[in-house]
C-alpha cells in the first residue's frame, strides 16, 4: 500500500515566473501564480511542476565531477530535431547533443535557470 500520492516536483530558480513560462512553452498547460516566489504549471495529463524563488540559486553543474545531476526531467518528443529547434528558441542551452545518430535516444539541454533536462525519443 502506498503511503503517499504524487503531488508535484518543485524546481528552485531565480525567476519562477520566467521559468514557469519556459516550461509552459515546452509542455503546454496553464501557469498559475501563487505568489511572487511560487508559480505552478498545470501541464496536460494532470502533471504539476512548481517553480520557487531561491535567493542565491546556483544551477547544478553538468556534467559534474562527481557524476550527480541531482534531478532532471525527461521529456518525450515525437521529432527530436523539431523539438530541439523549439526549446532552443524558448531559451534552452545545449549541453550534450550527440545522440549517436539517434541510437542513444536523447539529447541534453539546460533550462534558462541552468537545470538539465533531456529530450527523449521513442
Amino acid at each position: 500500500m502506498a503511503i503517499a500520492t504524487y503531488c508535484l516536483v518543485a524546481i528552485d530558480c531565480p525567476d519562477p515566473a520566467a521559468l514557469a513560462e519556459f516550461y509552459a512553452g515546452v509542455l503546454g498547460g496553464e501557469v498559475r501564480r501563487d505568489s511572487d516566489d511560487w508559480y505552478d504549471l498545470y501541464a496536460p495529463g494532470g502533471h504539476r511542476i512548481a517553480f520557487q524563488r531561491a535567493p542565491g540559486h546556483r544551477p547544478p553543474r553538468w556534467p559534474s565531477e562527481d557524476g550527480s545531476q541531482q534531478l532532471h526531467l525527461d521529456l518525450k518528443v515525437p521529432d527530436i530535431d523539431a523539438a530541439q529547434e523549439q526549446v532552443l528558441a524558448l531559451g534552452a542551452t545545449p549541453l550534450d547533443l550527440d545522440d549517436k545518430d539517434g541510437s542513444r535516444g536523447f539529447r541534453v539541454y539546460a533550462d534558462p535557470a541552468g537545470h538539465p533536462f533531456c529530450l527523449v525519443t521513442g
